[in-house]
């Protein structure tokens, strides 16, 4: 293999980590935002809703515009869909939450599927399995905080950390088994 297709490779494990990382991490700045009222909110929402753009940018690479951006458009609906779940938890509004809890188990579904169809190295049920674990893990990372029991909360968000990463990796591994080893 030549050094250049590995440095190449080494660039898109990189930059995928460091998207998923980004999506756990700008997703905790908002529920922490939210939770505590921060004036910095609108600033932290504005960042984490650039993350299926940048997402994106990188997709397109190799799935081309079409596809890219219809990734951006189901990680943007999750996104929209967890605040909305946040808020609503924050509101004890339990009805509305059930409701959007729903919903974005059905956007996780919607993900899976979409990113299946395009990678046949990417397993529809492994990504559902991912996505349903992270939004577990994220609405009791935003329930613990929003009951202000952070010892919690934080030791949640180590396993959403870690997870990111895995996500990232089996992502990679599906972009360079289809794009890099055929």
């Amino acid at each position: 293999m030549k050094k250049s297709c590995i440095c190449n490779q080494q660039e898109i494990i990189n930059k995928i980590r460091k998207l998923w990382s980004q999506h756990v991490y700008w997703t905790r700045f908002f529920i922490i935002s939210t939770a505590e009222e921060l004036p910095d909110l609108k600033y932290v929402t504005d960042r984490l809703l650039k993350n299926p753009e940048d997402f994106a940018n990188i997709l397109k690479k190799f799935y081309g515009e079409k596809k890219a951006e219809e990734f951006k458009k189901l990680l943007t609906e999750h996104l929209n869909i967890a605040g909305e779940l946040v808020n609503a938890d924050k509101e004890k509004n339990t009805e509305k939450a059930d409701i959007l809890r729903k919903k974005w188990y059905a956007n996780a579904d919607d993900i899976a599927k979409f990113l299946s169809s395009i990678n046949s190295y990417w397993c529809e049920q492994k990504w559902n399995e991912m996505m349903y674990s992270h939004l577990s893990m994220t609405e009791k990372e935003a329930e613990f905080r929003l009951k202000k029991e952070y010892l919690i909360d934080i030791e949640i968000f180590e396993f959403i950390e870690k997870e990111a990463l895995e996500m990232g990796d089996y992502m990679t591994c599906g972009i360079i088994r289809q794009f890099f080893c055929n």
